[in-house]
């Protein structure tokens, strides 16, 4: 083992700060996961040593490191990088966040302030930044939703479009946010789509095989017709997916569910909604919008890590 790699501290997750992992928990995140995911992270970087920092840096140099929000946007994710410093550097670290998950913040701010090796510092960036510029992104794109159905009863709301292992943190990051998190796994809830209702023979029958083996799930259909929507509305099913369907469709479906036997019945529009249709579904009286877009085609927030000089 080379001297350089015995210099990372790889804290053990037990000497994680008490604070932070409480706001990890706090947070809806799972805080061993959390630090698992950050090994992972780390040892993908670092299978042997950061040849650029060992070679440039003299290993007693020490720094002070600020991210930066390079452009606006909603904040996420500090929590998950500051646990990355800690695992590379340590506790013998100072480390402020003066900002919390879920501000808005605009070009400039400091968002993360932290001070310890200057060579363990820059090993340990990339895959900081990795998870607050990401977390970051989800949560800004989601708040741009959020402003435009200011206003309505509609509310977006995530899908399982998630980058696999990263599904908790992008679904914390929507609730950054302000956004409302569907399912979590196949597991929580039952989402009849339309190859279900193929192998089931209908939509009825799809929901009734679910609702005798698993009695207490909830479950949501998808239909594609507003004659799917009576017969499920018939049978009181309290929550429909509307796919694909016209701004026209969805008004009229959300008619026939307050004119019906099952008016609470919530709604929710699927199917390749973009921003500036928002409003216009949303005065439709659904319930909910879904938007894979949020998690599966986010774009990244720009956050730089500047060394102070």
């Amino acid at each position: 083992m080379s001297e350089y790699v015995e210099s990372i501290v790889a804290l053990p997750y037990a000497e994680l700060p008490t604070p932070l992992l409480g706001e990890l928990a706090a947070a809806g995140l799972d805080p061993e996961q959390v630090y698992a995911d950050v090994v992972a992270a780390v040892a993908e970087d670092l299978p042997g040593d950061d040849v650029t920092s060992w070679a440039t840096i003299p290993a007693a140099d020490t720094a002070v490191a600020d991210f930066i929000a390079r452009e606006n946007g909603v904040i996420g994710g500090l929590a998950v990088a500051e646990v990355v410093f800690r695992y590379v550097l340590g506790n013998d670290i100072e480390l402020s966040r003066p900002v919390a998950d879920g501000t808005h913040v605009v070009k400039g701010d400091v968002l993360l302030t932290v001070a310890g090796g200057t060579a363990l510092l820059l090993t340990a960036e990339r895959t900081a930044l990795n998870y607050a510029c990401h977390i970051s992104g989800v949560a800004t794109a989601t708040a741009a939703w959020v402003a435009v159905l200011a206003g309505t009863s509609a509310r977006v709301r995530d899908t399982r479009k998630t980058i696999p292992h990263f599904r908790s943190l992008e679904k914390y990051a929507v609730r950054c946010g302000g956004g409302v998190n569907h399912r979590r796994d196949l597991s929580d809830q039952a989402l009849v789509k339309d190859n279900h209702v193929i192998a089931a023979g209908g939509v009825v029958p799809a929901y009734e095989l679910i609702r005798a083996r698993y009695p207490e799930v909830p479950i949501q259909v998808e239909v594609t017709t507003l004659e799917q929507l009576k017969e499920l509305l018939e049978i009181g099913v309290d929550q429909v997916l509307l796919d694909n369907m016209t701004t026209d469709q969805m008004r009229e479906a959300v008619e026939i569910r307050d004119g019906s036997a099952t008016p609470h019945c919530r709604l929710e529009a699927s199917g390749g909604l973009t921003l500036e249709r928002a409003a216009e579904v949303a005065a439709t009286g659904v319930d909910f919008i879904a938007v894979g877009a949020l998690t599966h085609s986010a774009k990244v927030m720009d956050i730089a890590m500047d060394l102070r000089s």
